[in-house]
């Protein structure tokens, strides 16, 4: 088994004070309850650490903020459980899929 590339993080210098507004605006997303931002960040720092998911956690509110000015379009919070739902039904699907490829018949209801 190969040892796990550590992916890079740099990051273009840019504008020094909107680094820092993105930067505070991402510590305290993280730290909001049940919120997208906050398990976001719990993921991707368990995976690769604090600082690094601060980066990417800003990165995404930048990229949100960006469309909410260019589409003129609402903000719609996700919910902490939006990741964990999406994977779950795309097991359910994955696993439907490879059952029916045995050639188990499986009813389309929904009983998970």
């Amino acid at each position: 088994m190969r040892a796990p590339v550590k992916k890079s993080s740099r990051t273009n210098h840019g504008n020094k004070q909107t680094k820092a507004v993105i930067t505070e605006c991402a510590w305290a997303a993280s730290r909001t309850k049940h919120t997208f931002f906050a398990s976001k960040y719990k993921r991707l720092a368990a995976r690769r650490g604090k600082k690094r998911a601060l980066v990417a956690l800003g990165h995404e509110i930048l990229t949100i903020v960006y469309h909410l000015l260019k589409d003129k379009c609402d903000y719609r919070e996700l919910g902490e459980c939006y990741v964990d739902e999406r994977r779950k039904a795309a097991q359910i699907k994955y696993y439907k899929e490879a059952l029916k490829q045995l050639g188990v018949d499986i009813p389309d209801s929904q009983s998970a």
